[in-house]
């Protein structure tokens, strides 16, 4: 089993930048694949990015050319740089893991992006 601990949530402006963060411990030897999903008040929680060992990513089509998924090689961290920040960004971030084919979450963390 994996933890996730999220954090570099927050409030910003549409156009600023946000670098969001999350801490994995436990059995991360066994991580197949990490990303980061989203979740905005009414609405189903969705891919925003993902990265496999390899070190090749997938961005969804909204945040493409904004966003930059990476992570360090020991599986430890993975991380989300948000740039040009628009209000649809606004939701709750979740960090996953994918270990075994079961995918572990965190806890989320807001992000809010006034117009």
């Amino acid at each position: 089993q994996v933890q996730l601990v999220e954090s570099g949530g927050g409030l910003v402006q549409a156009g600023g930048s946000l670098r969001l963060s999350c801490a994995a411990s436990g059995n991360i030897f066994s991580i197949d694949a990490m990303g980061w999903y989203r979740q905005a008040p009414g609405k189903q929680r969705e891919l925003v990015a993902s990265i496999a060992p390899g070190g090749n990513t997938n961005y969804a089509d909204s945040v493409k050319g904004r966003f930059t998924i990476s992570r360090d090689n020991a599986w430890n961290a993975v991380y989300l740089q948000m740039n040009s920040l628009k209000p649809e960004d606004t939701a709750v971030y979740y960090c996953n893991a994918i270990t075994r084919g079961y995918p572990n979450w965190g806890q989320g963390t807001q992000v809010t992006v006034s117009s």
